[in-house]
């Protein structure tokens, strides 16, 4: 099954400001990664090719960075994510700029089923709060923040419980 999944944000900033975000991902001053309400990103080394980690049981190597440009995370896990995911930083003029995340793979076996039913919703949720993150640290607010859904709360309250 062909997954592809876009979240973007137009932030009135400049490109080396929102790009300096992605910078940023993993560190000890991570201002992209919404890592209050979710698990950190975290990675063997610092962000560059070939660090390998991710979020809770996410798990991705870098395979492409430039720096406060753009990077690629190829996965490793779950099982059934064959794929990658990135941030990209896209001018867009008038002191404006596009900061967009893109998931790109192809769901096999069990990813089938879970990725619809339990890790798409979570998977657009944290990215929504990413966005956030981002607009509030270049614009110092955030007009409407993402609200989770009830399913996504309900979700998250069975992960609480251990039950997966």
């Amino acid at each position: 099954m062909g997954v592809f999944n876009v979240h973007e944000r137009v932030l009135d900033a400049p490109p080396d400001k929102v790009g300096a975000l992605i910078d940023t991902l993993a560190g000890q001053e991570d201002l992209l990664w919404p890592h209050e309400g979710w698990p950190s990103m975290a990675f063997d080394r610092p962000l560059s090719r070939g660090a390998k980690g991710g979020h809770g049981p996410v798990r991705y190597t870098v395979v492409a960075h430039v720096p406060s440009t753009w990077v690629r995370f190829a996965f490793r896990a779950p099982r059934g994510f064959d794929g990658f995911h990135e941030f990209a930083v896209l001018p867009l003029g008038d002191g404006r700029t596009a900061l967009r995340h893109t998931l790109a793979m192809n769901a096999r076996g069990p990813a089938r089923l879970t990725w619809p039913l339990a890790w798409r919703p979570l998977h657009d949720a944290c990215l929504e709060d990413a966005l956030d993150r981002a607009q509030l640290a270049c614009t110092g607010a955030v007009a409407r923040p993402a609200r989770w859904s009830p399913y996504v709360r309900l979700l998250r309250a069975a992960r609480v419980r251990g039950v997966r």
